[in-house]
């Protein structure tokens, strides 16, 4: 046996200081499956309202109708739809990054634990 080597063959899996608890995983789901199907319904009527009240002139690729080969089902814009769609997702879990940051700025653990020092406050002098 050399200097540098273990008994066992296996080490055993280390084992993580926090765990994710099963809540959390199952709001994250959910939040999967439902976000884009509520940004696609609203980027659907957003898209209609669009055309309708003529406020931004969309390009003719994104309004044109589109037949999807094995579903038989011919949407009206689907191009623009699934472009809001993506802007509306990425607006969505943008909202939620910044609500949860805020919220544990608020309630979370301190910045500094029981031994660390506050940081020093200086006087800054501008530089000649």
């Amino acid at each position: 046996m050399g200097k540098y080597t273990r008994l066992s063959r296996q080490s055993s899996p280390r084992r993580k200081p926090w765990q994710v608890h099963p809540i959390w995983r199952g709001i994250g789901c959910i939040l999967v499956l439902i976000g884009p199907i509520m940004a696609y319904a609203a980027a659907t009527y957003i898209v209609d309202w669009n055309l309708a009240s003529g406020w931004y002139a969309m390009p003719v690729e994104l309004t044109r109708p589109v037949t999807l080969p094995y579903l038989g089902v011919t949407p009206n814009h689907f191009y623009g739809n699934l472009m809001i769609t993506g802007l509306l997702l990425l607006l969505g879990f943008a909202l939620i990054m910044v609500i949860y940051a805020v919220v544990y700025a608020l309630v979370g653990p301190s910045r500094f634990g029981p031994m660390d020092a506050r940081p020093i406050r200086r006087k800054v002098r501008p530089s000649r």
